[in-house]
């Protein structure tokens, strides 16, 4: 039942939010609540599909969300497969089903075309199957009407080069940084507290990324403002995690070192590096927190 919940693994399990398909449309049937004007305006709050190449959305939606929370809340746990650049079109794709494009003269949905479908599935699918999920049973490509149908399409061949050569941009506390030993004293100085940590979920909440560590999580270092209790009930927060990527923590099997500050009342992360046993850079650190005097 995990896969049910809105809990969502990402780069340690693919962000497939599997509630999120529950109500789907019935594809193929005329339904008697798609009516005329209505029409919503995408809020910039929908990152998924804010500044796509329409305005206005229906509600319901194609996966049978009735309200615009329901929508926001579902759709952020699809952006980091969209991140993944697994396929040109998965945007597209997906908000075709959370935000389909509402046109007043039209009663009835545009679905995305098969071939539409069948294009993600196949960029996608090994994506999400390599982070243990299946391409989910609600999206399976027969569902959706073929190309002579009125229908949402690929791309053309033409426009495939530039829709992947955009690159998300990495979070802060993920990028590569080369240090040295008072560089690490320093760095630690300014957090409120440093972890060797093992991650056991991750989920997405109004935007940021939420990290739950595992039980067994080390504190290596806190400053006063840090309490034992705090970190025994530790969740930490990447701060607008939504909006770029962090390959760092891309293995549940990994340890990491997490360094941050407390920021009314929640651990904020500053700095997250892969901790790997006898890597020159760690053995650094290990003697730098050992001879620590702030």
């Amino acid at each position: 039942m995990n896969h049910f919940r809105c809990v969502v693994i990402w780069a340690v399990a693919l962000p497939v939010c599997m509630a999120s398909i529950h109500g789907i449309y019935n594809f193929g049937q005329s339904e008697t609540f798609y009516k005329k004007r209505n029409c919503k305006p995408i809020p910039e709050t929908l990152l998924l599909c804010h500044d796509i190449e329409y305005t206005e959305m229906r509600l319901p939606n194609l996966l049978g969300h009735e309200t615009m929370n329901e929508v926001l809340q579902q759709a952020s746990s699809w952006i980091p497969l969209v991140q993944k650049q697994c396929h040109p079109d998965t945007r597209k794709f997906l908000c075709s089903l959370f935000a389909p494009v509402c046109l007043d003269d039209l009663d009835e949905p545009i679905q995305p075309c098969r071939s539409l479908c069948e294009s993600v599935k196949e960029g996608c699918a090994p994506v999400m199957s390599a982070f243990g999920f299946p391409w989910p049973d609600m999206l399976q490509c027969d569902r959706f009407p073929p190309d002579n149908d009125l229908c949402i399409p690929p791309v053309g061949i033409d426009n495939l080069v530039p829709a992947t050569k955009e690159v998300p941009k990495v979070c802060d506390p993920c990028k590569e940084k080369e240090e040295n030993e008072n560089e690490i004293v320093d760095s630690l100085c300014k957090n409120d507290f440093a972890l060797k940590i093992k991650v056991k979920e991750i989920a997405y909440m109004n935007g940021d990324t939420k990290i739950v560590p595992e039980t067994k999580s080390k504190t290596i270092y806190k400053l006063n403002g840090v309490t034992e209790r705090d970190l025994r009930k530790t969740v930490l927060w990447l701060k607008n995690g939504l909006q770029c990527t962090c390959d760092e923590i891309n293995d549940i099997n990994a340890a990491y070192l997490v360094m941050g500050q407390k920021v009314d009342g929640n651990l904020v992360i500053t700095s997250l590096k892969r901790w790997q046993r006898g890597q020159r850079e760690f053995k650094r650190i290990s003697r730098s927190i050992r001879k620590l005097q702030c």
